[in-house]
């Protein structure tokens, strides 16, 4: 078979044709691009800029501008509008349609490796412009690749033009399905394309319809169009021998020179239940590149689309949140059906599952408020993934957008060191004094600037927020011992986390005077012991002269020594004297020691 790269030799007959040419090309295959469901419908209009078929000894014109008229009906509600344009060359990707000028947001591409020519293809999606504008004339301009048509026209390759897919709403339309798929694959020799994520349920008024470029109506050599390996055709306009001929299905018109818009019935080529559909191009000369594909079929089904509107962490030292979602049927030509489930992972860990409460209208949705439980095994950092429809699944349209995730770095508590317990010695009553600044300036260095530490005298106290303690005074002890909490709370996040330490008192060693003055001045006039009578409650004092006579004694319910004797009315002589100090404490034994009474 010849090859369309032998158009430099269109006017030799064919039967002298021996030699068989190899082409080779880099493109992009045709692919799913969008999908839409409803009372929906698609057309196409377009145009191509080549005044005449391209080829051998023919003139070498292509313009820059053409144009095409849209046409719905006034119940007709333009939903999306794509727009494609293609040439010779490796690109024009700035163009003006009207006045508007469009650039590409994707490219495709196709290079003839034996002469080294490549084709382009273009692609944006200008479904605000078509909406806004509506029915009435398009003008597609500069579109501009005359500086390499003298590469392409002595091959018989030169060619561009330009169309627009519309996907249009009427809601005196059945409920279809509409796939748009689109790439870049040419033919010859042999073009296979499956086309996937269809679902027939009925082939009533089934219909595809394509967008190709370069293909010419005088090269018919084995050119076949092939549904699910059924031979189609649309004669006259399109014959089971001559499917990319430069024809137009919507206008009629077979001068679309180097360009097809074309759609076929498929009706009696597909079943009820197909979910793929097999598309086979043969063709023995002539080069087409299929750059886009749209299929329409019946179809009622429910569309489970899941989002996650936020987040909202509640108390994360109890690892509660609560998840917004909304379970949409957008995409559809039927409800979703009650009861159909959501879960909810927390990396592979299920946490949540609901189901809906109600059947969602096309286009409806339904919203949740969802609290959950973060596992404490998948923190810090973990992937928040919500499904629908993932339980006894229905039949639906799609089932790629049934997830929605979220990366979720779940914020922590801050780390408190637990501080050491502190004692303080008995200042009486079991009441001592203690200070915090140390163990709350090396918590701060630990937990940093974000962390705010707050310390309580009690579990009640910590948990109302109440008597707080000021570290940077003393403090007396309310009981003994006594528990002290210490709350950080990270200023940030809000997460918090507390420890805590025991402050207690004993009984430090009393401090014993070695000497009195019992004169009267005011000034030292008795022994006094300190933290003795109201520490020491059970103790007894003996005090001795130099001859070991007892001049006085004390315990807790007497007054100190006041330099008498026991009838409290005569001193003692100036002089050293023996005391005897029992404070009947297991942790001391008595104490011995002199005191100087002067005067």
């Amino acid at each position: 078979m010849l090859s369309k790269l032998t158009k430099i030799m269109k006017r030799i007959p064919n039967t002298i044709l021996i030699l068989v040419l190899c082409i080779e090309s880099y493109a992009q295959e045709v692919t799913l691009f969008k999908q839409f469901g409803g009372h929906i419908d698609f057309t196409m209009i377009g145009n191509t800029m080549n005044t005449q078929e391209n080829g051998f000894a023919t003139n070498c014109i292509i313009n820059t501008s053409s144009s095409a008229i849209l046409s719905l009906n006034d119940d007709d509600k333009i939903i999306a509008a794509y727009l494609y344009w293609a040439g010779s060359g490796s690109g024009d990707t700035n163009v003006k349609l009207n006045t508007a000028s469009i650039d590409a947001q994707r490219t495709f591409s196709n290079i003839l490796e034996t002469v080294n020519l490549p084709f382009f293809s273009a692609f944006t999606d200008i479904s605000e412009l078509v909406i806004e504008s509506g029915n009435g004339n398009y003008s597609l301009s500069e579109l501009d690749i005359g500086d390499i048509l003298m590469d392409y026209c002595p091959n018989g390759t030169n060619f561009a033009g330009w169309a627009i897919a519309v996907v249009y709403e009427n809601l005196n339309l059945p409920l279809n399905q509409i796939n748009i798929y689109d790439g870049l694959q040419h033919v010859p020799d042999e073009l296979n394309i499956e086309l996937e994520n269809l679902n027939v349920i009925d082939t009533i008024d089934s219909k595809i319809g394509f967008i190709a470029w370069e293909g010419d109506s005088f090269l018919s050599v084995d050119e076949s169009l092939f549904i699910n390996d059924n031979l189609i055709g649309n004669p006259p306009l399109n014959p089971t021998d001559n499917a990319f001929n430069g024809t137009n299905s919507y206008t009629e018109s077979n001068e679309l020179f180097n360009m097809d818009i074309d759609v076929y019935s498929i009706q009696n080529n597909i079943s009820i239940g197909d979910e793929s559909l097999k598309i086979r191009l043969t063709s023995g000369q002539d080069f087409v590149m299929i750059n886009a594909i749209i299929t329409k079929l019946n179809s009622q089904l429910p569309d489970a689309t899941i989002l996650i509107n936020n987040f909202e962490i509640t108390s994360c030292n109890d690892f509660e949140s609560k998840l917004s979602i909304s379970v949409h049927n957008d995409n559809s030509t039927k409800y979703l059906s009650t009861n159909t489930s959501v879960n909810i992972y927390a990396n592979s860990t299920l946490i949540a599952a609901v189901f809906t409460s109600s059947e969602i209208p096309i286009g409806g949705f339904e919203n949740f408020e969802i609290p959950l439980i973060i596992p404490q095994s998948v923190l810090q950092n973990f992937t928040l993934t919500a499904v629908v429809n993932e339980i006894n699944p229905v039949l639906e349209i799609r089932t790629n957008n049934n997830t929605n995730s979220l990366q979720v770095n779940y914020p922590l508590p801050p780390v408190l060191t637990t501080p050491s317990d502190i004692e303080s010695c008995n200042f009486g009553n079991e009441k001592g004094v203690f200070n915090f600044s140390d163990i709350y300036d090396e918590l701060m260095q630990t937990v940093g600037n974000n962390v705010e530490l707050s310390i309580y005298p009690s579990e009640d106290d910590y948990f109302n927020e109440t008597s707080k303690i000021n570290p940077a005074f003393d403090y007396k002890n309310i009981s003994n011992p006594q528990t002290v909490y210490i709350k950080g709370n990270n200023e940030l996040t809000d997460c918090y986390s507390y420890t805590t330490f025991e402050i207690s008192v004993f009984n430090c060693p009393p401090f014993i005077p070695d000497g009195f003055s019992p004169n009267g001045d005011g000034i030292n006039d008795i022994f006094n012991i300190a933290g003795l009578y109201n520490i020491f409650t059970e103790f007894n004092l003996e005090v001795y002269n130099r001859w070991g006579q007892l001049v006085f004694e004390s315990d807790q319910n007497s007054n100190p020594w006041n330099g008498r004797l026991f009838n409290n009315k005569e001193l003692v002589p100036v002089g050293i004297y023996f005391y005897i100090l029992n404070l009947n404490d297991i942790n001391f034994k008595p104490v011995q020691g002199s005191v100087y009474v002067s005067r």
